[in-house]
């Protein structure tokens, strides 16, 4: 994972250069985003030299600190990709650099504290697993109310809709498929054999995806190259088919 994620991070950097300078208003969630991936990165990396013992329980609250940050800056993007949609005349008026930046120190502030709080009073992860699990409804909630304003949102040309629905969708499969084995894992310890925080060692990855799918052109692209997949095969399934039938004609 420490070997992957690195030359990754360096192509989601140059992807969010990108989108800051094809927008008006720089993404300070998905830039939030990214760091909180940095963090968890740098401490997986720090786990890997291993460290003294005494350094090891800092080194995870930090990591987790990240990771419920990710969780948090996650959720700001669902919300923001909601707003767009539902809400699209009201979220451009009030989208503004001062108020996302507000957000995220909150989300950090939030993280923070209640992080330290809980791994200094509990000395254990289950609190944290229940307080991961509140963002589940929201996604959710964002998802279903992204599909049911496509139709109406006719100000979002198709082209930002396909940017949205991707982005929300790959949000909760993210939080879906990584962070709610870790959720069950610190819950219910004694059903599962794995240790929680191996599920969410692939986070950064799976943000990464996320980064380069929000890319204006991404989407079109990647269709591109599926049909394009598609019409190559095609034409070889004709190809072959042409010359077996000459070859029966032959005979």
């Amino acid at each position: 994972m420490i070997i992957i994620c690195p030359p990754l991070i360096k192509l989601a950097i140059y992807y969010l250069y990108s989108l800051v300078r094809h927008n008006h208003i720089a993404p300070i969630y998905v830039i939030n985003l990214l760091i909180s991936d940095l963090i968890q990165l740098c401490c997986m990396a720090t786990m890997l030299g291993k460290p003294k013992l005494d350094w090891v329980n800092i080194i995870v609250s930090i990591h987790l600190i990240g990771v419920m940050a990710s969780v948090g800056f996650m959720v700001c993007i669902s919300l923001e990709r909601y707003l767009l949609i539902a809400w699209p005349l009201w979220y451009r008026s009030r989208r503004t650099i001062k108020s996302s930046l507000v957000v995220c120190v909150v989300v950090w502030v939030l993280t923070l504290v209640v992080n330290c709080s809980v791994l200094f009073i509990a000395s254990e992860l289950t609190p944290i697993g229940i307080i991961l699990l509140l963002p589940f409804p929201v996604l959710i909630f964002s998802v279903v109310g992204i599909f049911k304003g496509l139709s109406a949102a006719i100000s979002v040309s198709s082209e930002e809709k396909q940017r949205i629905v991707g982005a929300t969708i790959l949000v909760l499969l993210n939080y879906t498929l990584l962070f709610l084995p870790f959720i069950i894992g610190t819950i219910t310890p004694n059903f599962i054999t794995t240790n929680p925080l191996a599920f969410i060692f692939f986070n950064p990855l799976g943000d990464l995806v996320l980064y380069v799918f929000m890319r204006k052109g991404a989407v079109d692209k990647i269709l591109a190259s599926v049909c394009c997949c598609r019409m190559e095969t095609q034409q070889q399934i004709i190809a072959v088919n042409d010359d077996s039938m000459r070859t029966v004609s032959s005979v």
